[in-house]
């Protein structure tokens, strides 16, 4: 009899045998410039747990193959991963119908679909709303009554907006004009006429989501690395080259995001098509009825973990922002206006999110004040000070003061944002592992970043945040599709190929 290894067991075997070679970072800082002891140490000590795989590509942890997805596609999501991954990883960690698994960073949903599908229960978080919107929409998709989405559809696809009608979808200064004017129009239109109906909160959620998920492509608009690209056919551009001819500068360059700018009223048609479809499929085939429930909390993680119950989670499946200066609330400020929020609220928003942008502000001194509220700052000073404790942590800080004061930063904020960010992760790898159950399994879908010539292991760094708290490293799991760096930083340093990694750990 063949007896079935499991997979704290298979962790524990060493990783399969393969040139890694190409996988691990030579030289840290570009010409030797900054000391990299400490980083090339991490090197070393996880080498052996790096599995370069084909388990997974870059589709797996991005949104491309969850697009055409049922359910799954419901929200265009660029940053989350796939439902395939989840599923992966559920079956490595050994989860079962009745474990708890949590997503601090919840996004779409991906992972809590993915565990009530299978029924595992699920807990998470994430600050925007969009998140809040996504998950109740694909959370009940069998509670929806598929008659009264065909009534929404019908209804919607013959509305009529009277010629005259004078209402315009809000906006904020980077959304201002995005739209053409009978899309502009009609989606406040459409948005007051299904407020106004009878339909179920179910069903005007699901339309929310359908109108959300089409607004980019009725716009003049796309979502494009750390901004929002502008289509030179808008209002916005025209006016900008107008201004620039007057001044004698050299206008903005022809550019279109997409060849036809959709009508809303036929995109958000198609989108609650294609949901009803989803709907009647998942209802008849019974997929979606585990019984398993999803706890989702429109807050921050790095806050809400402290306050929780220690010893409950089974694993944690999730990806964070990344360290790579993208501004979520730049490029789903088109989603995030349209759901009420204004200048000040998506600027609190941007505040708030884990630090990832140039702009964040650390956030230490609240970390300590919320510790102290619930009576832990002892519980603080020891988290704190670990982190503080890390070498490769103070190097990559004073390489990048180095690069700082030798002009190679491009944004100085580059700095405090680093900071920010492997702080309050690291505090966030504390709570998990206090309230993991032992056997617990956790998996961090991150990338590994450079600036001003220095490279920054995340995977390696993180991990080693995690085996500070207490977690035991057992694999990193190493894309075979590596991915460069800015053409700025190439053309200045030379091309360096950063990992794409999944960190596996456990708790013994």
């Amino acid at each position: 009899m063949v007896r079935q290894i499991t997979f704290l067991e298979a962790l524990n075997m060493p990783a399969p045998t393969m040139d890694i070679g190409p996988y691990i970072t030579d030289a840290f800082s570009a010409d030797g410039y900054c000391p990299e002891d400490e980083r090339q140490a991490l090197e070393r000590k996880y080498a052996p747990i790096l599995e370069v795989t084909d388990k997974f590509d870059r589709r797996s942890v991005s949104y491309q193959l969850s697009k055409n997805d049922a359910l799954h596609s419901w929200l265009k999501y660029k940053e989350a991963f796939s439902a395939e991954l989840v599923d992966i990883l559920l079956d490595e960690m050994g989860a079962v119908p009745g474990d708890l698994v949590m997503d601090p960073f919840m996004g779409s949903g991906t992972t809590a679909l993915a565990c009530q599908m299978r029924g595992i229960n699920s807990v998470g978080f994430d600050i925007l709303p969009l998140s809040a919107v996504s998950i109740m929409a694909k959370a009940n998709v069998m509670r929806y009554d598929a008659a009264e989405i065909a009534r929404v559809i019908r209804d919607f696809r013959a509305l009529k907006m009277p010629d005259d009608y004078a209402g315009r979808t809000p906006y904020i200064t980077i959304t201002d004009t995005a739209y053409p004017e009978f899309n502009e129009r009609f989606i406040q239109f459409a948005t007051d006429w299904m407020a106004a109906s009878a339909y179920s909160a179910l069903a005007k959620n699901l339309f929310t989501l359908c109108m959300v998920n089409a607004l980019e492509g009725c716009s003049y608009t796309a979502k494009s690395g750390q901004y929002l690209s502008w289509d030179s056919r808008s209002k916005k551009v025209i006016e900008a080259n107008v201004q620039r001819a007057k001044a004698g500068r050299r206008l903005l360059p022809e550019h279109r995001c997409r060849e036809v700018v959709g009508n809303i009223q036929e995109a958000v048609t198609v989108e609650l098509s294609r949901a009803l479809s989803d709907i009647e499929a998942i209802q008849a085939g019974g997929a979606g009825d585990s019984g398993a429930t999803i706890d989702f909390r429109q807050r921050s993680a790095l806050f809400e973990l402290p306050r929780m119950e220690g010893d409950s989670l089974r694993g944690v499946i999730t990806s964070p922002p990344y360290c790579n200066r993208y501004d979520y609330t730049r490029t789903y400020a088109l989603e995030l206006v349209y759901l009420g929020l204004g200048e000040a609220e998506i600027k609190r928003m941007r505040q708030a999110l884990l630090s990832c942008t140039v702009e964040n502000k650390p956030k230490i001194e609240a970390i300590r004040d919320s510790y102290a509220e619930t009576g832990a700052r002892d519980r603080f000073e020891y988290i704190h000070g670990a982190i503080e404790a890390n070498a490769a942590f103070r190097e990559v800080r004073q390489a990048l003061s180095l690069r700082k004061a030798h002009g190679d930063l491009n944004n100085n904020g580059v700095i405090r944002m680093v900071e920010g960010y492997f702080t309050e992760l690291a505090f966030i790898f504390a709570e998990l592992y206090r309230i993991c159950k032992k056997g617990a399994t956790v998996a961090f879908i991150n990338d590994n970043v450079r600036y001003g010539g220095e490279i920054i292991p995340v995977d390696f760094l993180s991990t080693s945040f995690a085996e500070q708290f207490g977690f035991t490293a057992k694999r990193v799991y190493c894309l075979r599709q590596q991915k460069g760096n800015s053409s700025q930083q190439m053309k200045k340093y030379g091309r360096a190929a950063l990992r794409k990694s999944i960190t596996i750990w456990a708790k013994e």
